[in-house]
């Protein structure tokens, strides 16, 4: 790992001093600092200046240097508790700094905002002024959002910002309301998935910097779409990570499977906490992100009086009535926890919506067949009822994976609450070759998979390049730069794919051609099944969007029966003016069924087949029938209305026999 080689200890480097600008005005020089404000990082101020302020309570001196416009190094002011701040009266554009811990520890600011030359070198002063085209965006109700997660490197050939700015319209074309960004943070390297992030305030300069953000957050504004960042609050990865030589940010009292936890129960956590809060206020404040995904918050180790979740959660949310925007944090878990959104005033933490894992689970494994790893929880048909008719399957039952009981009620919940999908980066990403969902089933069995996330009454989230059945492979992959970490990753990967038992070996993580294969091309779904494909999602987001038994986002009015026997899934769902029935065969067989519903003339809204032959087959037949992985969705006419040219059927149907022949 580099270090940084250390320069003799005087106020500035004499021989450097030429190369400032005459004009007084920009050159750096300190002054005493104002009173302690505690936001840690280096801000410019209205009056022209540069605060710099620091937590380190393990070091008695710290110094500011100066890396450009000239270098320098200064000592910083203690003002208590561990923190250290110093002013810098300059209008100097360009100012790449450190900090000198002690007499010889130089290292960049734990709270950068940029590290344009890679995570060892200085850090970067940002000038946050931004002419901001969306300016009253007000964001967006989240039982509106339907997710789209990409990560911005193979998200187009360029991988950056800008380029992802080209593909807006794209995006708008196919109807979602929401983008979440996998991680961005400052990693080590030119590719990451994010999760290695060690600044967790600057932006990955690959990706274009601050600045590039910021044009893509407006640009999505200015398009009604909303803005979700992933961010990582439960541990930092293991290259370029220095916050553990400025102070105590980690704490043997808890391990992740990552290594130490962060701080936020044991002795000194106060600024701990403090520095990942501000961190969250950063993000949607500076870069107006309208969301905050939490990752892997079952990992986020507190047993304090008062959890970090819901201390997070309220400071957002306050934030977010102060700006007069409507800001949420979404958190990741796999602990199936109600406690993640009870509001905190009744012992939750107040966290506006939670991922529901089971929903994609119990999906994969009725759709595939797999029961390995995790999948062993989920052999019962009756399982893929329940997560949609409560949202968590395990609320307490006993899970064999686990060896343990799990979860908890989850239906008294909104089910704008969870969000739910068929595919994401971790559930492809963390298959051993990478592969989607498209490698594995047909394309009926995709269109059912797409209709039973995106009909349900949860948040819907599509992981790049599945709206069309992307061919690309999503494998993981980093670029560390210490070759015992590499084959350190390398060895993990291989371990970690143990309990699923396939066969062979994980592409290589570090190797370049592994992030290539990655990139994503929406050229394809202007040919084939990819078109048939993208159509159909089309079609799906514009029934949930416009028709108000898939518009409300609540369980009121809705009713679901398993059926065993035929593999079907059926969901009445009603609102004032409207009754639907939503029909989903998980099956590769044809089948008749009887309805289950009440009697009278409905008519087909939305078949995963051919409409025509759906009609022409119930007219003939006064049959239900079913085809392989079939999705079809019924509203009941009221019975004042013409049945001309109505594609129809009528409530009364047979009982037919399976046919695993056909």
């Amino acid at each position: 790992m580099a270090r940084w080689e250390h320069r003799a200890y005087y106020p500035w480097d004499a021989h450097k001093m030429s190369e400032l600008p005459r004009n007084r005005s920009s050159e750096p020089h300190l002054r005493n600092p104002a009173p302690q404000s505690l936001d840690v990082g280096a801000m410019r101020t209205s009056a022209g200046e540069v605060h710099f302020c620091v937590w380190a309570p393990r070091h008695r001196k710290v110094a500011l240097r100066v890396h450009a416009p000239a270098t320098g190094l200064v000592e910083m002011t203690a003002t208590g508790d561990g923190y250290f701040e110093a002013i810098l009266e300059t209008t100097a554009r360009e100012i790449r700094y450190a900090y000198l811990l002690g007499e010889k520890l130089e290292r960049p600011d734990p709270a950068s905002h940029w590290q344009p030359e890679g995570v060892h070198a200085p850090s970067a002063v940002v000038d946050h002024t931004f002419e901001w085209r969306s300016d009253t965006w007000p964001g967006i109700p989240l039982r509106d959002y339907v997710i789209y997660e990409l990560h911005v490197g193979a998200f187009t050939p360029e991988g950056t910002f800008d380029a992802a700015i080209a593909r807006i319209p794209y995006l708008r074309d196919l109807g979602v309301t929401a983008v979440e960004l996998m991680p961005v943070a400052a990693c080590p390297g030119a590719r990451n998935w994010g999760y290695d992030g060690v600044f967790p305030y600057a932006v990955q300069h690959h990706y274009g910097g601050p600045h590039g953000l910021k044009r893509f957050v407006d640009a999505c504004h200015l398009a009604g779409i909303a803005v979700v960042l992933d961010v990582v609050y439960n541990h930092l990865g293991p290259e370029g990570n220095y916050l553990r030589d400025f102070g105590p940010y980690f704490t043997a009292r808890h391990r992740t499977p990552w290594g130490e936890a962060i701080n936020f129960d044991d002795a000194d956590s106060g600024p701990v906490r403090r520095f990942f809060l501000q961190n969250a206020l950063h993000w949607v404040t500076q870069y107006r992100i309208d969301a905050l995904r939490l990752d892997a918050t079952d990992t986020i180790y507190d047993l304090s009086s008062r959890h970090f979740l819901a201390e997070l959660s309220t400071a957002v949310r306050d934030r977010g009535e102060a700006l007069n925007r409507r800001i949420y944090t979404i958190a990741e878990s796999a602990a199936n926890d109600a406690r993640w959104i009870r509001p905190t005033a009744q012992g939750g933490f107040g966290l506006d919506a939670q991922w529901n894992d089971d929903f994609h689970h119990s999906l994969r494994r009725t759709l595939t067949g797999e029961a390995q790893g995790y999948y062993a929880d989920y052999p019962h048909f009756s399982q893929l009822g329940k997560g949609l008719r409560e949202g968590f399957i395990y609320s307490g039952e006993y899970s064999a994976y686990r060896r343990r009981s799990h979860g908890s009620h989850s239906a008294d919940f909104l089910p704008s609450q969870f969000v739910v999908c068929c595919q994401n980066h971790d559930q492809v990403g963390n298959r051993m070759r990478g592969d989607r969902l498209g490698q594995t089933v047909s394309l009926p069995a995709l269109k059912l998979a797409a209709a039973w996330v995106l009909l349900s009454p949860y948040i819907p989230l599509l992981f790049m390049g599945e709206e069309y059945n992307e061919t690309a492979p999503f494998p993981y992959f980093v670029h560390h730069g210490d070759p015992h970490l590499i084959e350190a990753v390398r060895a993990g990967r291989r371990h970690e794919f143990a309990a699923f038992s396939w066969d062979g070996d994980p592409p290589d993580p570090q190797d370049e051609a592994t992030f290539l294969s990655a990139k994503i091309n929406p050229d394809q779904r202007h040919d084939g099944i990819h078109a048939e494909l993208f159509a159909w999602y089309q079609e799906l987001i514009l029934m949930r969007k416009q028709h108000p038994n898939f518009r409300a986002g609540t369980r009121d009015g809705m009713h679901v029966e398993c059926d065993e026997s035929s593999r079907s899934v059926w969901v009445r769902r009603e609102t004032e003016n409207s009754v639907c029935v939503s029909i989903f065969h998980f099956e590769a067989n044809l089948i008749e069924g009887r309805f289950p519903f009440e009697s009278g003339v409905w008519r087909t809204l939305l078949t995963s087949g051919d409409p025509a032959s759906d009609a022409e087959a119930i007219r003939s037949n006064n049959a239900f029938a079913l085809e392989p992985f079939a999705v079809r969705v019924l509203e009941l006419l009221p019975a004042r209305l013409p049945l001309t040219d109505l594609p129809i059927a009528t409530g009364e149907t047979r009982q037919a026999p399976r046919n695993p022949q056909v």
